[in-house]
Order: structure tokens, then C-alpha cells, then sequence
């Protein structure tokens, strides 16, 4: 080789290494550099989701928490569109509303008290246009058993239900309804995908409900007391301490107080303006329409007459 010719060997060498330093990640070069530590673009290939986005293991400390603070709060399903809370269920008109969407929710305190919302459809293969809707409402007090079994005890006269079978019936069906949940076992956890905190909760055969995202903490219940009490029943249950109304609370338990309590909560099964579910009325609706179109006619009779 001439030595002429090496300045312009060395510049051309120089430009082919200035252009593979101007690539892109991903190509040329950065590639090759990436793959030199085992990342890709500076992301490693084998890590999760949660922690590629710089979530942390417990980003609020909860895990570390005792077991009625790692539950306390609202948990809603995925459709995210079931909360507990007065926007489920009206106390005053006993009335279920329902959501846009199904899902379930459940609702915690620290102190023990619980509170259940469920929407739920079921399809019929036979007839499509027939699926089944079933709404219910429960609340009460909550232990956890030493193998961490979780039992919820509803308050028994509060809980309701609603179900809507439109080829059986163009009405639904409304009635009281209780059932004591047990949970197998439950866990409380960041979901790795999300980073949210997620409530998985067993049932009793070991079947795991859809999994729960936290939405409220605290939680969105309503009065964790007997709401609608029936006479004769106890009146059980108080107000929790997350709540500042223990003078609601001191005084639930005496007959006077019942009684000013359901001079706010107005019993009746439905409010038919709100909802199609069934309700009983006191008399015949039917019958008293005749009975007013009959005195019509017989006044009119006795206005020709004379």
C-alpha cells in the first residue's frame, strides 16, 4: 500500500464507525451493546412487568400490616364497576341498584365488620334472550380463625336479594336474604401485572372468586348496624370505631332509639318507580279503580235523572 493512500483508509474507516455509533438501539451497535449485559433497550428481558415499571414489592407498606389492616378497604372485581356503598344499596327505600356492569365487591373495616355486594348474570344455552340476573346485599361482623379461615356473619335482617328471570317472569323477585361466607383461606398481595394491591379470596371448597383490586381505603360501606331491624329482633351490632358515630352507637341498643330509627328508614320492599321488582300492596290497586269509575257512573246517572 502506498502512503498516499492511508489518510484516506483511515477516513473511511473513521465514517463507518462514526455511522454505527449514530444507529439506533436495537440496531447495529446497540444492539450489540445491549446484549452484551443481557438487556434489550436497557430493559431485562427476564424481569416481570410490575418491576420493569418500577413498581416496588409493597409500595404502601400493607403487607407488613396486621391481617384487618392488610383487608381493610374497598375491593371491586375487574369490571370495576360494583362498589359497596349506598350507590349499590338504599337503606331508607330497601331498594338494589343495579350496576352498568357485573362484578362483585367487598368491603372491610379494621375492626371487623364486613360488607358484600354481588351482580351477577348467568347465561341459558337453551335461550340466549333468557339470562339470569341476581342481585344481593349483605353486611355484618367478620372473624379470621387461626388457620386464617375467614368467616363473614351477616347482620340477618338487612340482607337482601333480587332476581330477575324475564322468560319465567316480566317482574322480578325481592327478598330478604342471609348467608354466612366462608373463605377457605384469602391473600392480600401486589399484582405483579397491575401494581395494584389484590385481594384473592377461597371459598370454602377451595375455589378462588375472581381476583379483587383495592378501590377505597378506607372503605365505602354503609352503617355497620342494623339498618332495617324487624320487631322483636335484637338490636344487635354497633357502629365501627372508624366511624365518628358512637353516639348512634351507644344508643341503638335501647327500644327509643329503635324506634327513631325506623321512623328514618321507611320499611317497604321496593320502590317500583326505580326498579320492576315485585311489591305488595296493601289493598287492590284494581279494585279501588273500579270502585271510583262506579261512583263516576252512578253520579252521572243521578245528574240525567234529575
Amino acid at each position: 500500500m502506498k502512503l498516499s493512500s492511508l489518510p484516506l483508509v483511515l477516513l473511511a474507516f473513521a465514517a463507518s464507525a462514526q455511522a454505527q455509533a449514530q444507529q439506533p438501539n436495537g440496531a447495529g451497535g446497540g444492539m450489540a451493546a445491549g446484549a452484551a449485559d443481557g438487556t434489550v433497550n436497557g430493559v431485562n428481558p427476564d424481569s416481570s412487568v410490575g418491576s420493569a415499571a418500577g413498581i416496588t414489592e409493597d409500595p404502601a407498606g400493607l403487607l407488613s400490616q396486621s391481617a384487618g389492616s392488610q383487608l381493610e378497604g374497598t375491593w371491586s372485581s375487574k369490571s370495576n364497576a360494583v362498589f359497596t356503598g349506598p350507590d349499590f344499596y338504599d337503606p331508607v327505600d330497601e331498594l338494589l341498584i343495579e350496576p352498568a356492569l357485573p362484578g362483585i365487591s367487598y368491603s372491610f373495616t379494621a375492626d371487623g365488620y364486613w360488607e358484600q355486594a354481588l351482580y351477577r348474570v348467568t347465561g341459558n344455552p337453551k335461550n340466549p334472550k333468557c339470562p339470569t340476573a341476581v342481585l344481593v346485599f349483605q353486611h355484618g361482623t367478620y372473624e379470621i380463625l387461626s388457620n386464617q379461615t375467614l368467616v363473614m356473619t351477616p347482620f340477618r335482617v338487612d340482607g337482601r336479594q333480587l332476581v330477575s328471570d324475564p322468560c319465567k317472569s316480566s317482574q322480578s323477585t325481592y327478598q330478604r336474604y342471609n348467608d354466612t361466607v366462608i373463605m377457605q383461606k384469602w391473600e392480600v398481595y401486589v399484582d405483579p401485572y397491575h401494581g395494584r394491591y389484590r385481594l384473592d379470596l377461597y371459598q370454602f371448597d377451595g375455589a378462588r372468586l375472581p381476583p379483587l383490586y383495592l378501590a377505597y381505603k378506607p372503605p365505602m360501606m354503609l352503617p355497620t348496624m342494623t339498618m332495617n331491624p324487624t320487631e322483636g329482633a335484637s338490636q344487635a351490632t354497633g357502629v365501627s370505631s372508624d366511624e365518628s358515630q358512637s353516639s348512634t352507637a351507644e344508643s341503638a341498643a335501647t327500644p327509643s332509639s329503635a324506634a327513631s330509627l325506623r321512623k328514618k328508614i321507611r320499611r317497604g320492599l321496593e320502590n317500583r318507580s326505580r326498579t320492576p321488582a315485585v311489591k305488595k300492596q296493601s289493598f287492590d290497586l284494581e279494585k279501588l279503580w273500579w270502585f271510583g269509575v262506579s261512583l263516576i257512573g252512578v253520579g252521572a246517572t243521578g245528574w240525567l235523572v234529575l
